[in-house]
């Protein structure tokens, strides 16, 4: 039975959040249950469709805090490192991976339908995410290029990404790629080093 009175809104946004995460990197997005999340809380489904008004924004709640954690990971990673900085960015974007690959591949298995937009509160931990991102890239590309950090790390993004992903699903096994994060650093090795592009 529900317990309405035990607990207020925010608190239990944050038990939703949190129970709804823990099962999301237990079991994956297809498999994840909002009903088997109110069980495990003691509350109704009802009760979690009040607090966040619909499923998908259920599931953009459970990511932002993916999005938090995975920003923590690089952070913690990035933290007192001189030297090498890129390629610490690059294995940490791969560890979280590799650490949290349910709730990780959430991220991108999850699509909001066409007409609903996505909470600033989703945006503005994406924008800190890649922010940091952009900021290292900057830092690393000679100053006449600084200009066009946040266009490179875009692109270099969908390069780790892609990356990672093919390692996650077996697809570089299949390829015979055995070092795919030393690939992919040399990848952007060779576009931060680039002293003639122009990205648009």
């Amino acid at each position: 039975m529900a317990r309405r009175s035990d607990h207020t809104r925010e608190e239990l946004r944050t038990m939703i959040v949190h129970e709804g995460h823990r099962q999301i990197s237990e079991v994956g997005f297809a498999r994840f249950s909002a009903r088997e999340v109110a069980k495990r809380i003691g509350y109704s489904i009802g009760t979690i469709y009040n607090v966040f008004g619909s499923h998908d924004m259920l599931i953009i709640a459970i990511n932002a805090r993916t999005l938090a954690l995975w920003q923590a990971h690089v952070e913690a990673r990035l933290a007192g490192v001189a030297h090498d900085r890129l390629r610490v960015l690059v294995e940490a974007y791969f560890e979280f991976a590799l650490l949290h690959r349910h709730a990780w591949t959430a991220l991108y298995d999850h699509r909001l339908p066409d007409d609903v937009a996505a909470p600033d509160y989703y945006l503005d931990q994406i924008r800190a995410l890649t922010g940091i991102v952009q900021g290292e890239i900057a830092a690393a590309l000679p100053s006449e290029h600084r200009d066009q950090a946040d266009a490179l790390a875009r692109s270099l993004l969908a390069t780790v990404h892609g990356h990672c992903f093919f390692t996650l699903n077996g697809t570089f096994a299949l390829l015979g790629e055995t070092t795919p994060l030393e690939t992919v650093y040399a990848r952007v090795r060779e576009a931060i080093g680039t002293r003639h592009f122009t990205i648009k």
